[in-house]
């Protein structure tokens, strides 16, 4: 039966839980990032800390802690103090990771919780100007007829890119050989000098290369078209079901209060909805998203699982 007593407890429950969410941060915040300084995904950090500064009225250190496939930043932040005061930015390796490595300095379901995705960068698949096709379906049917003999590049093993390579091997019922790069600038040289066939890379990274004339756009990896590229058809349209982004977003210690997650999803939020951020990102390739901490944390759980599949049924592991 309720009481007077218990609407009053409630009551300072709520008062409690929003004094502490309005008294965040109290101090300045630590914004982890898994690589060096001057990449693009510590150019969106940066772009994020800078509003959050603004928004916060307290400092938002960028820390560069980068290595091990992203998994020394991801790791700082999951033994750091569950306060808030740390958190860090993560892409598509942080699902990937728990499906190609038995060996993790962290459990990403235990002891990390998500923020928010922060944002989404659609991926294209492209080739050689002189490729012997044109679009995905003529690339199925070449390399259905040429088993084996194709090649795919990638910036290196159990990299996003190397998953959806795997993938689409399996969608198309082709075997196309993988060939790993260190890093992505390698191997879009090789592939724009013909060493390699295919590639899979951020549309804003390939971009240029195909305005130019040098490399033949294929298809987007989104499961719709883009609108800023409607003549672009989607891999999706021959191969139903292909549906890849490259993603990121960010994460804390999994203890954090959930009144203080809300408080960096509700703020890091209003930073994307500004119009010169969105304007930054948009020249970057990337889409803002913004989700709930729930829909965030629900993403990661599914990404995993998917990955995991994928990984285990074209033997990819790492350790």
């Amino acid at each position: 039966m309720w009481t007077w007593r218990h609407v009053l407890a409630g009551t300072l429950a709520a008062c409690s839980v929003g004094a502490h969410a309005a008294s965040f941060p109290t101090h300045e915040t630590r914004f982890i990032v898994p690589f060096p300084a001057g990449g693009p995904t510590d150019v969106i950090a940066r772009i994020l800390a800078q509003g959050l500064d603004r928004t916060w009225q307290q400092p938002v250190v960028v820390e560069n802690k980068p290595g091990a496939g992203t998994m020394i930043g991801a790791a700082t932040v999951a033994k750091a103090p569950a306060d808030g005061h740390t958190f860090g930015i993560v892409i598509s390796a942080y699902t990937i990771n728990p499906a190609i490595r038995s060996k993790m300095p962290y459990d990403t379901l235990r002891e990390l919780t998500g923020i928010t995705q922060v944002a989404r960068a659609n991926m294209a698949l492209v080739a050689p100007a002189d490729a012997p096709f044109d679009d995905v379906p003529g690339l199925v049917r070449y390399a259905q007829a040429h088993q084996g003999q194709l090649t795919y590049a990638t910036p290196g093993p159990g990299t996003a890119t190397h998953l959806a390579g795997e993938m689409f091997k399996r969608a198309a019922g082709a075997e196309i050989v993988h060939v790993p790069y260190n890093g992505s600038g390698p191997a879009l040289t090789d592939l724009i000098g013909g060493r390699v066939d295919l590639m899979f890379d951020i549309v804003h990274s390939v971009r240029p290369h195909v305005q130019a004339g040098k490399l033949k756009l294929l298809a987007v990896t989104a499961g719709a078209r883009d609108p800023e590229m409607p003549d672009t058809p989607t891999i999706a349209e021959t191969l139903p079901g292909f549906e890849i982004y490259s993603t990121i977003g960010l994460v804390a210690p999994a203890a954090t209060p959930e009144a203080t997650i809300a408080t960096l999803q509700r703020d890091v939020a209003g930073v994307l909805a500004q119009p010169e951020v969105r304007s930054k990102l948009a020249e970057l390739g990337v889409t803002p998203v913004g989700s709930s901490p729930a829909e965030w944390n629900d993403f990661i759980r599914q990404d995993i699982q998917r990955w995991t599949e994928v990984a285990r049924a074209s033997g990819i592991r790492l350790d």
